[in-house]
């Protein structure tokens, strides 16, 4: 809170000291950031702005996004209310406070939201999908079936509302309706994963072991490859084909994904006593205990690998327990029974053996009393207490978004393969468990070795996601540099200076007129250009994901050719001046990759590879490059060496490319 509060005094302080901001511009920057997914740095922004001018909805909307994002859903209900008490008509901010009340559980005030963003918009696809899910929660199923209809009436091949409506069937018990709806979302898109795994659970509610089902599965888990609960029940259509080691792998890979998975260690350690595994059994039944102390099938199932591993005081330890919670059950008497005559207690067995009768008598109708076996088997007895169990919520039918902004644009392309972005020069860097250092640059080193700059410059290859203090910082940092400017024949260090405090608070357009002014003063500075380069493609990146309505198509896409045009002069001529700057080559490639000048970018690769052969990003996009251009050996081999270097995505592309 603290540091909070000096934040806040730091921006009050500079908001003073300039006496008039130019709301319009930071507003816009806080938008960037709130494009590139900052949003705890967005909302500093709009703060200034709302400062400044209080009577403004926009900020207030926007800030509602930021905190949505950010999972306050509180914050993001108020500042929706405060955007909408300014200006009733904003279509989106209905729609937002929508979200986070349906995100807070009051689905009844969502739903008067979306009808209110409706009179504005009656045909919205993503406010009637957004309704219809706040309608199935609150069991409104006529009003959401209503709702669909309307939908599907408007937009006829929207994939996404057949399987919405086919999750109300459900709901509603129809499943052949279901089917219906899950089959056309399939024929509408094939790549739908929520239908695949309606269609599987389906399958698995009613005991349907089919290759169909497994396909469903199959299929799923190719599009949500980091799904648990897909594995989980993959596993058990498996068992139930007598495929043990297929379902062991599914079982092992769920846990690698989610260790504590109480449903997949449960399954496994059945799969595992099965299979007379019992030590690594015992492994996972002791973590299931210790995860849930009250779990009477887990001491049920240790007492009978216990028993069988010959831990006789465990296995008696376990089973009373059993017998505790569930006295009528006359299993547990037969196990401890048969626990007591390994032990060589025949007087105990006799009793246990006894009583088990008796209870099993008196569960039985009277007319089959007379003809039922007085005796079980421990395995028979097992089965009771040792029954897999599937996963039933793996559905994401999640909220849609008409507003673009609201979600980021990362999450469009979550599905996409693509290229890996800019190495940045930065003030801060991003570093993995993988990758712990930041990346070096000769003329980079040197300038920090003049320690004439506020900060240390690095190389990392994102721009990192800075909290309140960092930013504080950095706003300081400008207002020094506006007052030393102001006072002082300018310099070009100093213009450069504050160029990256505006890079590292997402401001690409005054990164890029500072820039200018350094390189004016010094024209063939490989930092400053570097730099500029840098900051004019965040600008293209900008420009090429909210693109300029006034413009026609064409107009546009001369525009942001040019954009990259001017990017990769600049990078040319760094590259003439440093011509062993492995990161210039980089960023080059990344350019030719933008303009589709594959032959080019692979030029480039090469270059950067034999300067800086652990240079793993060029790896990569060398490989996404070859898979683009058909040579898919070329392009898996270079992904397994960018792999071995520590790019993550490498592997789970390698895994999509060969599936």
């Amino acid at each position: 809170m603290k540091r909070f509060l000096l934040h806040i005094l730091a921006i009050v302080t500079a908001i003073t000291a300039s006496a008039q901001i130019n709301t319009d511009q930071v507003l816009r920057v806080g938008q960037n950031a709130l494009y590139f997914e900052d949003y705890m740095l967005s909302i500093q922004y709009f703060n200034r702005v709302i400062q400044a001018k209080p009577y403004l909805a926009q900020p207030y909307f926007f800030r509602a996004i930021a905190k949505l994002n950010l999972d306050d859903y509180v914050g993001a209900e108020a500042d929706a209310t405060e955007a909408l008490e300014r200006n009733p008509y904003l279509t989106d901010a209905w729609e937002v406070r929508g979200v986070a009340r349906q995100n807070l559980g009051r689905n009844a005030d969502a739903i008067a939201d979306y009808n209110k963003a409706l009179e504005l918009l009656p045909n919205n696809r993503h406010l009637l999908y957004n309704k219809a899910l706040a309608q199935i929660d609150v069991e409104d199923y006529d009003g959401a079936d209503s709702t669909y209809s309307d939908l599907l009436a408007a937009y006829p091949n929207n994939d996404g509302a057949y399987v919405g409506r086919a999750h109300l069937r459900l709901a509603q018990g129809d499943t052949v309706a279901a089917e219906s709806d899950i089959d056309r979302a399939l024929e509408i898109n094939r790549n739908n994963a929520n239908a695949y795994i309606l269609r599987a659970d389906i399958s698995i509610n009613r005991d349907d072991d089919s290759d169909a089902a497994l396909t469903a599965l199959d299929e799923a888990i190719r599009l949500q490859p980091r799904l648990t609960g897909l594995y989980i029940n993959r596993a058990y259509l498996r068992y139930r084909r007598d495929d043990y080691y297929g379902a062991m792998a599914d079982f092992d890979y769920a846990l690698q994904l989610d260790p504590l998975n109480y449903t997949a260690l449960f399954n496994r350690s059945l799969l595992l006593m099965e299979g007379g595994a019992n030590d690594r059994a015992l492994v996972d039944l002791d973590r299931l205990i210790e995860l849930n102390p009250n779990d009477m099938r887990a001491y049920y199932n240790r007492a009978l690998v216990c028993a069988q591993k010959g831990l006789f005081d465990r296995a008696i330890s376990d089973i009373n327990r059993v017998i505790e919670a569930y006295p009528g059950l006359p299993d547990s008497y037969y196990i401890r029974g048969d626990i007591y005559a390994q032990c060589k207690d025949y007087n105990r067995a006799e009793a246990d053996y006894n009583h088990a009768r008796r209870l099993a008598r008196n569960l039985q109708p009277l007319e089959e009393q007379e003809t039922a076996t007085t005796e079980r088997s421990t395995e028979e007895a097992a089965r009771r207490f040792a029954t897999m169990a599937t996963v039933d919520d793996n559905v994401q039918i999640e909220e849609e978004y008409n507003n673009q902004a609201i979600r980021g644009h990362v999450q469009n392309r979550s599905h996409q393969i693509q290229s890996l972005g800019w190495m940045e020069l930065a003030y801060h860097s991003v570093a993995t468990e993988l990758r712990p250092n930041t990346y070096y640059i000769k003329e980079v080193d040197d300038l920090n070795a003049t320690r004439i700059l506020r900060f240390t410059i690095c190389v990392t290859p994102e721009l990192p996601v800075i909290d309140e203090a960092t930013s504080a910082q950095h706003f300081n940092s400008i207002e020094y540099y506006n007052s030393y400017l102001s006072s002082h024949a300018p310099r070009a260090i100093d213009y450069f200076g504050r160029a990256l405090d505006f890079m590292t608070l997402r401001d690409y357009a005054a990164a890029a007129a500072d820039i200018n002014r350094a390189l004016q003063l010094t024209p063939d500075q490989p930092v400053a250009l570097y730099l500029r380069a840098q900051a004019n493609y965040h600008l293209w990146q900008v420009a090429r994901d909210n693109p300029d309505e006034h413009l026609d198509g064409a107009t546009r896409t001369s525009l942001q050719r040019k954009m990259l045009d001017d990017v990769a002069t600049d990078l040319r001529r760094l590259i003439e001046l440093s011509p062993r700057m492995a990161q210039a080559w980089y960023n080059l490639a990344v350019v030719n990759i933008a303009m589709e000048d594959y032959t080019s970018a692979l030029a480039a690769l090469n270059k950067a590879i034999e300067i800086e052969p652990n240079l793993g990003e060029a790896w990569y996009n060398r490989g996404f490059v070859y898979l683009t251009l058909g040579n898919e050996r070329l392009g898996i081999d270079d992904l397994s060496r960018a792999g071995q270097l520590g790019i993550v995505p490498a592997y789970n592309l390698i895994k999509r490319v060969t599936r």
